[in-house]
């Protein structure tokens, strides 16, 4: 294959990427996850000022968090609806948020530019993993922190995608939930990086209805699983429908009536060399 014809690949895979995360309400979707989002934040331990970069922002979840904290942030995202979004959010609270379209395997900043560069469940889907670690570390300051939070693959929502990984997930492009991998995360920051610590944790989802119920809101609001759906006639998404609802009710412990449902992520802690 011609650098030529690799080079048209690539650009054709991030348009269907860039599709897939502008369909959907990621606004609405990341409120439920806002509270272990503050979680994860506070355990980086960034003080006021530091100047910090959300990759792969979505909605404004942690760049909102951060700079609510004091720090001073740029947020960048490839989908620009959710972009929009986000500056709706920082307008309303009267937060300077600097949020801009930016590709995690190509990041439009100058070498050492920030303090802390951070990704909460976002940059683990770019479709090649050791340009988004280059880029991590190419953009941060030296002694600075690199940080990640990223589904693992045996955890509840690495289950989930590999339920609906086989209708969206491009040919030849690595599992994102690798990234939740200790070994492998141990590969693909090896290079620049002082210092690695990586520990597991459990997000909770936390919703006031029934999984089924849930299962039609990620179905609504969530790019990967709108596009997932959309991809079947109307037998195949009622068959993934119910494959899905039993995942969630068999994982829920909420016994009012909601759903709750810990899913397993891995923290990523890096200090850059």
């Amino acid at each position: 294959m011609t650098a030529t014809q690799m080079t048209t690949e690539i650009d054709a895979l991030k348009m269907r990427l860039k599709a897939t995360w502008m369909t959907g309400d990621y606004d609405r979707f990341s409120r439920y996850m806002e509270k272990d989002a503050e979680s994860f934040y506070k355990r980086l331990g960034i003080g006021p000022g530091t100047r910090l970069l959300d990759v792969a922002c979505g909605a404004g979840q942690l760049a909102l968090i951060a700079a609510r904290a004091g720090a001073d942030v740029t947020g960048c995202d490839i989908a620009t609806n959710w972009l929009e979004q986000a500056r709706n959010r920082a307008d309303a609270e009267g937060l300077d948020i600097v949020f801009e379209e930016g590709d995690a395997e190509a990041l439009p900043y100058p070498n050492e530019e920030f303090d802390a560069v951070v990704s909460l469940i976002g940059a683990m889907f770019a479709p090649r993993p050791h340009r988004v670690a280059a880029e991590l570390s190419r953009v941060c300051k030296r002694g600075g922190v690199i940080a990640m939070a990223n589904w693992t693959p045996d955890g509840f929502i690495g289950r989930m995608f590999r339920a609906i990984s086989r209708y969206i997930a491009p040919n030849g492009m690595p599992a994102p939930t690798l990234w939740g991998d200790e070994a492998t995360v141990r590969d693909r920051l090896s290079e620049g990086i002082a210092d690695l610590n990586m520990e597991r944790s459990n997000y909770r989802f936390h919703y006031p209805f029934a999984p089924e119920d849930v299962v039609d809101f990620f179905r609504e609001n969530y790019g990967p699983m709108s596009k997932a759906f959309a991809s079947l006639d109307s037998a195949g998404q009622q068959e993934l429908r119910n494959d899905l609802v039993r995942l969630w009710s068999e994982h829920n412990y909420d016994t009012s009536g909601g759903t709750k449902v810990d899913a397993e992520y891995l923290q990523v802690i890096a200090t850059r060399a």
